[in-house]
């Protein structure tokens, strides 16, 4: 990836970075650990993200 990144690409990036975040200990024990995990967790390396 390019080092000098745009502005606005640089943003979707930092979009793509805080979805990418585990599900927080206190909604893992206010659910009653129903809700564990994060479904739309991406692994860095492995996933392509398209954001142009």
């Amino acid at each position: 990836m390019a080092a000098r990144k745009s502005s606005p690409r640089k943003i979707r990036l930092l979009k793509k970075t805080r979805q990418t975040r585990p599900v927080p200990a206190w909604v893992i024990m206010r659910t009653k650990r129903t809700v564990r995990t994060n479904p739309k967790r991406r692994a860095w390396r492995q996933t392509d993200v398209e954001v142009g």
